[in-house]
């Protein structure tokens, strides 16, 4: 069995439908709960892979979450050691940090339910080659990362033109949520509301609707990810 490592950021952004995919591979996982003061471990090394979830924090607002730092070294490490690793949203812009990338704020916060639109290393690469040039997929993020040097960018949208990335052969940094399930949208809606009320272009309705149009396809194109990233 393989045993990954799961970095949490806050409490209602978990593995999602990533959980049941390693679960489906006998692929075992400890979740390092980090908001609510778990340690990270001294090294990856007792670790056959990564995770790195989402969260609201900035990976440059490190005086205010000092764990930041931390989670740098760890991701540092899992990259040196060429270990599968996963980041999403801030999980993604960490390993973009860790690698040497600029992080920064976008022109706005994309949140909803957008196209993503693979490149020519996207529809070469291991665990996008089958799927459509087209797909639409579900973001929550204001901030955004360059690719780092020796990366692959992979997918880009019209107002993120980096949102994903590949390093090595098993190395990905995404920038979308590839792994929400309906029940983790409404729950983000609400717990996140006061962001939500901020931003006159954002209508949750129109969110929740479109959840219900394509929810079941982004599992399915979640799934045939999982597939190819996760070892055999």
């Amino acid at each position: 069995m393989s045993d990954f490592l799961v970095l949490q950021h806050i409490g209602c952004e978990d593995l999602g439908t990533i959980e049941q995919a390693m679960i489906h591979r006998g692929i075992s996982y400890r979740y390092v709960r980090l908001f609510d003061g778990d340690p990270l471990p001294e090294d990856i090394k007792n670790y056959s892979g990564l995770i790195i979830l989402g969260g609201p924090m900035n990976v440059y607002e490190e005086d205010v979450y000092p764990y930041l730092k931390d989670e740098d070294i760890l991701i540092k490490e899992a990259v040196k050691r060429r270990i599968p690793v996963l980041g999403i949203c801030l999980g993604g812009q960490l390993i973009a940090k860790a690698t040497g990338a600029k992080v920064n704020k976008g022109a706005k916060k994309e949140i909803g339910w957008y196209d993503l639109l693979l490149t020519p290393g996207g529809k070469a690469d291991k665990v996008f080659k089958n799927s459509p040039e087209r797909l639409t997929v579900f973001q929550w993020h204001g901030d955004t990362f360059d690719i780092p040097s020796d990366a692959t960018l992979l997918a880009g949208s019209v107002l993120f033109p980096n949102q994903a990335f590949r390093i090595g052969d098993n190395i990905y940094g995404l920038q979308f949520h590839l792994e929400v399930t309906q029940k983790m949208i409404s729950r983000w809606i609400n717990e996140y509301k006061d962001e939500l009320s901020s931003l006159d272009y954002i209508d949750p309705e129109k969110i929740i609707k479109d959840t219900d149009k394509y929810i079941k396809t982004l599992s399915q194109h979640a799934e045939l990810f999982y597939n190819r990233f996760f070892p055999s």
